[in-house]
């Protein structure tokens, strides 16, 4: 058996452990090939269905406090018996290709848990917020954890691609920001499905900040959309109320209808970072190659779709 066969076959029995060789595997660009024997370990043909890992995207701009609230939120899951994975998404360094921040320093957790994994990705120049290696991490790790979360790059107007990996997303607020008008221009406030306003201890600044939420999700026809005031300070408020939003948002989700298109966009953008422009031209444009993609086995992960869409443009 090779070693990405093992990988997948330790992620479908839930070994943890296995989450920073899986890791390593899938960010070597070199090693294509065992990176689709790996995702195809852990395929929905493979498990039998879709992965049972919840797929968790926060998202916001600098300085929300997304680092902060994540590390309450992990607490609080841990506390809840659940396994968490983090892959936090930071700038690239333009000269070395690395993360620049390192979100994971940032992130409070207790190294010696195993219930825990925490990872800094670089982004690679992606403006969607994402790295190129994230989606196929957070489909290989959601095999094995209970929750996968994917804290993208803190630019706050491109960052919409995380509406097409995650099973739920968070966008986080800061009061007094000016935020609210600004994402309302970007079109961020119709990709989440739950929004929180940090720092709910700054009293009036926060209500202030909520309201505002709640008339900029009416103007866009999203006024169900749940609106959580947090407060990562201790004493911590707001997590379990957060969280209990996150989880009954995901019990109202088709997901494995979710996922599908998940994969589908994953494939499409997979292609055009390897193939450009001209080859999307090649399959008739995007809107073309993802009715075309709409057609294939469902059961098809990431990799096998690309390879189809190569074989389809040539």
């Amino acid at each position: 058996m090779s070693e990405a066969s093992e990988l997948g076959a330790k992620l479908r029995g839930r070994d943890l452990s296995a989450a920073p060789a899986v890791l390593n595997l899938i960010e070597n660009r070199t090693r294509r090939a065992e990176v689709a024997d790996l995702l195809r370990e852990v395929s929905p043909a493979a498990l039998g269905g879709e992965a049972p890992g919840f797929l968790v995207g926060v998202t916001g701009p600098p300085g929300a406090g997304k680092s902060t609230l994540l590390s309450a939120m992990v607490a609080e899951w841990r506390r809840r018996g659940r396994s968490v994975a983090v892959l936090a998404v930071d700038p690239s360094s333009k000269r070395s290709g690395g993360a620049l921040l390192g979100d994971r320093a940032r992130i409070d957790y207790d190294p010696s848990d195993p219930g825990v994994f925490i990872r800094s990705t670089a982004a690679g120049g992606q403006l969607g917020g994402l790295a190129p290696a994230t989606r196929a991490a957070a489909q290989a790790l959601a095999a094995a954890f209970d929750i996968v979360v994917i804290e993208t790059v803190g630019v706050g107007q491109s960052e919409t691609d995380v509406a097409e990996v995650a099973d739920t997303v968070v966008v986080i607020v800061q009061p007094g920001s000016g935020d609210v008008l600004q994402f309302i221009k970007a079109g961020i406030m119709e990709i989440p499905d739950v929004l929180v306003v940090t720092k709910s201890d700054l009293g009036q600044v926060a209500l202030r900040a909520r309201r505002d939420l709640h008339a900029a999700l009416r103007s866009v026809g999203a006024r169900d959309t749940p609106v959580v005031a947090v407060s990562s300070i201790a004493p911590v408020t707001g997590v379990d109320e957060l969280l209990d939003a996150l989880d009954a948002h995901r019990e109202g989700l088709d997901v494995a209808q979710r996922r599908l298109s998940a994969r589908r966009h994953a494939a499409l953008a997979d292609y055009g970072a390897e193939h450009g422009e001209r080859g999307l031209r090649a399959l008739g444009g995007r809107r073309a190659a993802l009715k075309w993609l709409d057609e294939q086995d469902p059961g098809a992960d990431v990799p096998a779709l690309v390879a189809a869409l190569e074989e389809h443009a040539a």
